[in-house]
């Protein structure tokens, strides 16, 4: 989880994990509809993201391709409509095929789909009843109420992970990083129960899971068994951390622990380094020594990394040429003006920068809604931008950015690229930034998965 900063001397969520090192020291449309063209097929488009990646542009010998027409649509918010051609999942340069399947785009904008690069849907309370929260002295108030709201949960992880997750689907999210707590008080859970939820979604969702030891890795006995455990049996793709200095005081073990796992089973790393100043950026290099060690260049993410924003930029030119030696990729979420990272000083250097939505009401906060246009305004907002070129830039970090560290194509409408996009009334980029249209239809994989605001199941 992460923070954002708050009044002075208020301790929150937000104050509390901005603060992680000090804090460590003292305590440790109208809707668009599908409609027959002539000789147009009845069946529905289907396919999923991660069909449309492994599927070439042309089908199988003997196989009619699953072709649909988006009509009437602007690309980016073009002047003028066009056809938008899909053939088994992909963007198509060509006219559509014979009986291809026509979608009404009634002149919406059609826009990328969006990345969640870092969210916790294991945590969740989404669309369950109100949570009132207590008040939290440290991060072990708030892991010691992690647990006592688990068990409190009439619902299992994977039916409130699933509702969160198929809400991010209509809000246009093609894919996502959900870090899932392991630990003691759970066993693999939630790990269990997110990797549930992807299932039922992977016609809609490309998730990547974190096995994240949010109380931590040595602190916490059972844990490092616990991580071990869910890669060798393929529960999870990364394996996760949490400041080795601040919280687990336990630089070097943390580390070569979670290292080792991720080397041994062939996974990836993504740990949250809150911690800011030395102690951060001495994790920091920790994290990079190992990569580079180990050979894991392009599979290691580093995020919320509060300890970059405030370096001077010769000091912060330095540590991201590192980063990007080593292919390390950083997340934010945007936490506030001073916290959210350097996104064009350090893509200067090759960093992949993504946007996630962090925690959805949660023991931690009653906020988020994982509508990632939501935090690319969020992401304006908080850099106080104001021109066009700006506001899209926001945009391309919640969808390009997000997709570069999880290493998935962009979905840039290009012919060849993944058909993930959605359609939104509205009149150019910037404005959609700005204004956050509801997401009249959803596309992923070139199939219909939402319309209206509301997931098709």
């Amino acid at each position: 989880m992460q923070p954002s900063p708050s009044s002075p001397g208020a301790l929150s969520r937000r104050t509390m994990l901005a603060g992680a090192a000090a804090l460590a020291g003292a305590t440790a449309t109208a809707a668009a509809t599908a409609v027959p063209a002539q000789a147009a097929t009845t069946a529905s488009a289907t396919g999923s993201g991660a069909e449309a990646a492994a599927t070439a542009a042309s089908p199988a010998p003997g196989r009619r391709p699953k072709a649909v027409v988006f009509r009437d649509v602007r690309p980016f918010g073009a002047a003028r409509a066009r056809d938008l051609v899909v053939v088994d999942g992909r963007i198509s340069a060509g006219p559509a095929p014979r009986g291809a399947k026509v979608v009404d785009g009634g002149g919406r904008i059609a826009l990328p789909s969006l990345v969640d690069a870092h969210v916790h849907p294991d945590k969740t309370t989404w669309g369950g009843s109100w949570v009132s929260r207590k008040p939290a002295d440290g991060i072990a108030d708030y892991v010691a109420q992690d647990v006592e709201l688990f068990r409190a949960q009439r619902r299992p992880v994977a039916e409130r992970a699933y509702g969160l997750m198929s809400h991010a689907v209509a809000r246009g999210t093609r894919a996502m990083r959900a870090h899932a707590d392991v630990a003691p008080a759970y066993g693999l859970a939630g790990a269990e129960g997110v990797a549930e939820a992807r299932e039922r979604l992977r016609h809609a969702l490309d998730v990547q899971i974190v096995a994240f030891p949010q109380h931590g890795v040595v602190r916490t006995p059972g844990t490092a068994a616990l991580l071990e455990r869910a890669a060798r049996e393929g529960l999870v793709d990364m394996i996760g951390g949490i400041d080795p200095i601040g919280f687990d005081r336990a630089l070097d073990e943390q580390l070569d622990l979670v290292f080792g796992i991720a080397d041994r089973h062939g996974v990836g790393v993504d740990i949250h380094l809150h911690d800011r100043g030395e102690t951060g950026l001495k994790a920091l290099r920790g994290i990079i020594d190992r990569t580079r060690a180990l050979s894991l260049a392009g599979k290691v993410t580093v995020s919320h990394v509060f300890c970059l924003p405030g370096l001077s930029d010769r000091e912060l030119g330095s540590v991201a040429a590192d980063l990007g030696e080593q292919d390390i990729a950083l997340t934010t979420v945007a936490p506030s003006d001073s916290l959210v990272l350097p996104i064009a000083r350090l893509r200067e250097h090759g960093v992949r920068v993504g946007l996630g939505s962090d925690g959805v009401r949660d023991s931690w906060s009653p906020f988020g809604n994982a509508d990632m246009l939501h935090r690319a305004h969020i992401l304006g907002w908080m850099t106080d931008v104001r021109l066009d070129d700006e506001l899209a830039e926001c945009y391309r970090v919640a969808t390009h950015g997000g997709a570069d560290v999880m290493g998935l194509a962009h979905a840039d409408l290009a012919p060849g690229a993944p058909a993930d996009f959605v359609l939104v009334r509205g009149e150019c980029l910037p404005q959609v930034v700005v204004d956050m249209p509801r997401r009249d239809v959803v596309v992923h994989g070139g199939a219909v998965v939402a319309r209206d605001g509301e997931f098709l199941d």
